[in-house]
């Protein structure tokens, strides 16, 4: 499967970045796509700093294995919605223990999380004069979560074309792709350096573990997401 076509670059781009697996191979996209393209993270109160601190490691990796696209690296924005992660309670932001709730989704569920972060990333678009959003959100290998479906995603859109009286489209690369099929969209769009540097850069893990180092990355090795990453790398290798 090619799940990677480049085009000539138009447009300039918003991509929603936490620094893990999904969101840096979504950047990396996005740079091959568009002729400028900054990125947007969100300080929501996570209870591991780790990620704040691997997006700009991945930022800095992107330049060095994709150097023809660098120059379309514009700039970072971190925005603070530590109050909303205070009311939007989950695993991920406090000492809570990773179940399912009577809904049937997991405690790292953070209520309406998509929605604010497109929401804020949109408003700041509109002031940068960035066309598109890119998020990588992903309806196939995902944990449940109702925000990050194809349908939440078109909704959104309309909702902020409304709101914005302009043309807000989102770019949602990953949304029918397996996390093997993501790791060989990384593959395709930069060959080993990229799927290296996403590999030594890039953090998942629910835990905020950096300590043990893995062939697919740095995590527990047991929380859901490094099950989920080390599983499609295995796929992926072995396909």
């Amino acid at each position: 499967m090619n799940a990677f076509q480049s085009s000539s670059p138009s447009q300039a781009a918003l991509v929603l970045f936490s620094g893990g697996q999904d969101s840096a191979t979504c950047l990396a996209w996005a740079l091959a796509k568009y002729s400028r393209v900054e990125t947007i993270g969100f300080d929501y109160g996570q209870r591991h700093a780790v990620e704040m601190s691997a997006r700009l490691s991945v930022r800095e990796e992107m330049k060095r294995v994709l150097p023809q696209y660098a120059e379309r690296l514009g700039d970072d924005h971190v925005v603070d919605l530590t109050g909303y992660g205070r009311i939007a309670e989950s695993s991920l932001t406090s000492e809570v223990a990773i179940e399912m709730d009577a809904r049937g989704l997991p405690a790292t569920f953070v209520p309406g999380r998509n929605l604010i972060f497109l929401t804020t990333a949109a408003a700041l678009s509109d002031r940068r004069g960035l066309g598109v959003l890119v998020t990588g959100v992903c309806e196939t290998d995902y944990s449940g979560y109702p925000d990050c479906r194809q349908a939440t995603i078109d909704a959104m859109s309309h909702a902020l074309t409304l709101g914005l009286d302009r043309p807000v489209p989102i770019e949602t690369p990953l949304m029918y792709l397996t996390k093997a099929q993501t790791w060989e969209l990384a593959n395709e769009i930069g060959g080993e350096p990229l799927v290296d540097a996403i590999i030594e850069a890039s953090h998942t893990c629910y835990a905020g573990d950096r300590e043990h180092r893995h062939d697919w990355g740095y995590g527990c090795g047991t929380c859901a997401a490094c099950e989920l990453r080390e599983a499609g790398y295995r796929q992926w290798k072995e396909g």
